[in-house]
């Protein structure tokens, strides 16, 4: 796929309040700092359309960006920030909840893990909800330059290995880098295929709607 535009729409702090829409969407999701942000511009080739903070959690909205006016990117709230308080954490919870199990053209929910660490206990209670509501998921490993190709390679084994604990199967996953810009084109292909056999939903409220630009 080639991104030919990708324009930031809107921020929302509800998901009743987003517009109906019958575009595909796609949500991306983490623990805080996990370079989120890094990864939505390396992917759309746009150096500040998400901004990049060196403060976790600063993403506290459902932030909608338009790609090639035909499907939307959804940067999600981050989780397990230990340093916010338990009311913005139960706030973002909610949120972030609702709108994973409530909006019902979100085809992928694409899960970021740090590549550096070994799995951590937030991350596998998130996956492991995901399976609860039966909603689609993959997995993106994230920082790959940081740490060497064996290291790498062996923090996404034990990750996957920990998941197969409570998973029969583990859905498709990439290993990424935005210095050496490595699986950028992998998700976008994936994308692009999920987006070329899209259905809109049928639903009455969303007819005759093609995006929030109308």
């Amino acid at each position: 796929m080639i991104i030919k535009s990708a324009n930031f729409v809107a921020s929302y702090p509800r998901m009743d309040m987003c517009p109906p829409s019958k575009l595909p969407e796609f949500a991306f999701i983490g623990r805080s700092n996990v370079g989120k942000s890094t990864l939505i511009n390396l992917l759309t080739n746009r150096n500040k359309l998400a901004k990049v903070s060196s403060t976790p959690g600063k993403t506290q909205l459902l932030n909608f960006f338009l790609i090639n006016e035909n499907w939307h990117l959804v940067d999600l709230p981050g989780y397990g920030y230990a340093k916010s308080s338990k009311t913005n954490r139960a706030a973002w919870g909610t949120m972030i909840r609702k709108y994973l199990t409530g909006r019902e053209n979100v085809q992928v929910i694409f899960v970021l893990i740090d590549s550096r660490l070994p799995p951590q206990k937030v991350d596998l209670e998130f996956i492991n909800w995901l399976g609860q509501e039966g909603l689609p998921w993959v997995l993106v490993f994230t920082k790959a330059d940081k740490s060497s190709n064996k290291e790498v390679q062996h923090n996404v084994s034990v990750f996957k290995k920990k998941l197969l604990e409570t998973w029969e199967a583990i859905p498709q996953d990439f290993i990424t880098s935005s210095v050496t810009r490595t699986g950028h084109e992998a998700i976008l292909s994936f994308i692009g295929e999920v987006v070329a056999n899209y259905e809109p939903p049928a639903d009455e409220e969303t007819e005759g709607s093609e995006g929030f630009m109308d």
